[in-house]
């Protein structure tokens, strides 16, 4: 079996790309003709990718322009969005038309932590309670051995889960603006340490990681407790406004909403929302974040009242959003690029970024309900989603 070519001198060259892509050419009979065209400098991707060949181009277009009305986020906003599904940025570009009427969506971070979660094993489920309670009473102690590992992650808390003779720690930190994976296990990893050098009991077992911070999935834990950030999108929208824009009155919208409810209940589903992964993975493409935590940033709550003067609230809840302005594949040209047009690129945008991310997930579930409500979902597709 023929091993992918790489250079031990300088392996992210223009060179070595296409010497790449020639070898898998050669190797699995497939002409490669678009990947070799790209504008970002191979000497870049240091950090950011292994075996170098190419790039996979997903079409940028902008929706907007969206109000924001935030504590970090406030004004007008082009969202770039990076998809192949054709109606995409027109659903979300109509329901920013509407908000925008409307005076803008409101949008608050009301929590922030990124976890690891190692796990230590006990004779029994005494000893594992005696630690517990020890770790309790040495915090000061953890936390100093992780805060020296990053000049930006520093520990908030660290909770408790226990079964049998096992305990589970949570590691809850804030990470500036970075998303914080890797700088959390190295700080956790140093936490432990610490403790398994000081801790006069005798542990079993321990290892860094073993799924309770259920990275890169979803887990109810981390809707209760907040994984990345959590951020609430919310807005008032006008009768008026909505029947004239959307096509359907508040009254409408609000009866889907319930059987929306009732029909993610029997489904078991993580979420009510109509469709956050669309406008998060679309953002998250463009803008360099690790794209694999759709896989929990996706999962959120709606909430909705027609307000007594039978105006329509709606709001949208998403506990676990992880992302970053700094690190990863933000600094790459077109996402960098991208984030530049959010006005979210320098120190302290994270929590900019994040409501500008929540705003855009309502925008995209007004707009589809109401599609559905007016029986516009299907037209709307047939006219803009299909490559004859």
């Amino acid at each position: 079996m023929a091993k992918i070519p790489r250079s031990n001198e300088n392996d992210y060259t223009q060179e070595m790309s296409q010497t790449r892509r020639e070898f898998i050419e050669t190797e699995t009979g497939a002409p490669l003709s678009h990947l070799g065209h790209y504008s970002i400098p191979p000497a870049t991707l240091s950090g950011n990718i292994e075996n170098f060949a190419g790039v996979a181009q997903v079409p940028v277009g902008f929706a907007g322009p969206m109000v924001v009305n935030g504590e970090h986020a406030k004004g007008e906003f082009y969202v770039p969005m990076a998809t192949t599904e054709g109606t995409l940025v027109a659903s979300y570009s109509r329901g920013m038309r509407l908000t925008r009427e409307a005076g803008g969506v409101t949008t608050t971070v009301i929590d922030d932590a990124m976890q690891r979660a190692p796990m230590f094993a006990f004779a029994d489920a005494r000893e594992a309670l005696a630690f517990g309670k020890w770790v309790t009473q040495h915090f000061d102690g953890i936390k100093a051995a992780s805060d020296a590992t990053t000049s930006v992650g520093r520990l908030r808390d660290i909770e408790q889960y226990a079964a049998s003779k096992l305990r589970w720690l949570r590691f809850n930190y804030t990470c500036g603006d970075a998303a914080g994976q890797n700088m959390v296990s190295k700080a956790t990893k140093a936490g432990c340490e610490w403790i398994l050098a000081n801790y006069p009991g005798k542990v079993e077992h321990f290892v860094l990681a073993a799924n309770l911070d259920t990275d890169k999935k979803h887990s109810h834990l981390n809707s209760l407790h907040t994984r990345g950030k959590r951020v609430v999108a919310e807005v008032t929208l006008p009768k008026k406004l909505m029947t004239e824009i959307m096509h359907c009155p508040p009254e409408a919208l609000f009866k889907q909403r319930q059987y929306s409810n009732m029909g993610a209940l029997m489904a078991g589903s993580v979420s009510n929302g109509a469709h956050f992964a669309n406008g998060i993975t679309a953002m998250f493409i463009a803008c360099g974040q690790d794209v694999a935590n759709v896989a929990e940033s996706s999962a959120g709550f709606t909430y909705a009242e027609i307000t007594p003067n039978g105006d329509y609230y709606f709001s949208v809840t998403i506990p676990s959003l992880i992302v970053a302005t700094y690190g990863g594949g933000t600094g790459l040209a077109t996402q960098n690029e991208c984030l530049n047009v959010l006005g979210c690129t320098g120190q302290g945008k994270v929590n900019k970024f994040a409501e500008i991310v929540a705003a855009t997930v309502l925008c995209g579930d007004l707009s589809l309900a109401s599609a559905v409500v007016a029986d516009e979902w299907v037209s709307s597709h047939e006219r803009l989603g299909r490559n004859r």
